[in-house]
């Protein structure tokens, strides 16, 4: 073989990788909220012209969309704080997502309501199950749930086993603190027994992890020793997952250093993929974040919030072997709507109050 032909093959390897690897990258969004908002009147426009609010993200670059999921969730809004979203919902919602042809993270909660670091309830369902039954459960019930997502034509491309479980999940059983010292072995070893069940359930509807990766996802990305600490331990049970997942919030005190250091420290150490699995900051002033001005340099402003997301997003592609894959905005379709209690006001949204997409929307339409 000619030098010339090696040179072409080697060029020709390195364009394929790289299109590969910017191909994986992700610019997400979790828009679970979405068909409640609109039910209630919301609407979206870009640049001055109404349109579908999936499609707008579409448009802008954005290619993974979070929908989280409850077992048996109530259905006032107001109450749950949006806690609404149940299988018809979800299957409704992905058929929208895939039509425009985005890919779809399902973030599983295992549980009726919020699960997050204060509250990990299980579902009424599955109060009274003893440990063996409530493992079984999990694998089942993911099982069941990722089926329903195939027959409905809209298979995830990534699922989360848990939603921010660096305190545990499906308490008591799962819990990891306010525990007796000499039971955090056994809670550890439950929660890892659920991890595997419900990791064990999807694998079985879809083996080819090239098709769906598997993520744990936790809060306390920009928070000291969190990351690393659960990470960590969790290792010692060896579990087929793919992703790292954590939260990131600067107006609840989080910083981006911190982020940036604990990502780095799990790539070193685990060599897996990060995702920032939940973000966002504000693109109007708000007063909560008043005791948290040293994480929050950025002006509360559209051109701040804007600044923000290209920070961050540089921030995750300085990471060593492409192993910041990029993030996942929360809840970006926040908009006032009449008669819903809207989260933060939908200052961290990614609309205007107006629903207008705003400027940091915009930032990744080449991708």
């Amino acid at each position: 073989m000619s030098s010339i032909s090696i040179v072409v093959i080697l060029m020709l390897t390195l364009a394929i990788c790289s299109s590969a690897t910017a191909a994986e990258r992700i610019v997400g969004a979790d828009i679970s909220m979405l068909p409640e908002i609109e039910k209630a009147g919301g609407t979206f426009t870009d640049d001055a012209k109404p349109g579908d609010a999936v499609k707008i993200f579409r448009a802008h670059g954005w290619n993974l969309f979070r929908l989280r999921l409850f077992v048996n969730p109530t259905t006032d809004f107001n109450k749950s704080w949006g806690a609404t979203q149940d299988l018809k919902t979800i299957l409704a919602l992905s058929k929208r997502i895939k039509a425009a042809g985005g890919h779809i993270l399902l973030n599983f909660h295992y549980s009726d309501t919020w699960a997050d670091p204060l509250h990990q309830h299980k579902p009424a369902a599955w109060k009274d199950l003893p440990i063996d039954a409530l493992v079984k459960q999990v694998h089942d019930y993911t099982a069941e749930v990722l089926r329903a997502m195939e027959q409905n034509g809209t298979p995830p491309e990534m699922v989360q086993i848990g939603n921010e479980i660096a305190g545990g999940m499906l308490w008591p059983d799962g819990k990891l603190f306010d525990v007796p010292k000499d039971q955090e072995q056994k809670q550890w070893d439950q929660l890892a027994a659920m991890l595997k069940a419900g990791i064990d359930g999807a694998r079985q509807v879809q083996p080819n992890r090239d098709a769906m990766r598997i993520m744990i996802h936790i809060h306390g990305g920009g928070q000291k020793d969190v990351p690393t600490w659960f990470f960590g331990r969790l290792a010692k049970y060896k579990l087929d997952y793919d992703l790292i997942g954590v939260s990131f919030y600067p107006v609840s005190g989080e910083s981006i250093d911190l982020l940036k250091l604990n990502i780095k420290q799990l790539i070193d150490t685990h060599g897996k993929d990060v995702v920032v699995a939940e973000v966002s900051y504000p693109w109007k002033p708000v007063d909560y974040a008043d005791k948290h001005k040293d994480t929050t340099p950025w002006p509360m402003t559209p051109a701040g919030q804007e600044k923000f997301i290209t920070d961050l997003d540089a921030m995750l592609q300085s990471m060593p072997n492409s192993h910041g894959l990029g993030f996942i905005w929360w809840y970006p379709e926040a908009i006032p709507t009449k008669g819903l209690s809207i989260w933060r006001g939908g200052a961290e949204a990614l609309f205007d109050d107006k629903g207008n997409a705003l400027p940091a929307m915009r930032q990744f339409k080449a991708r």
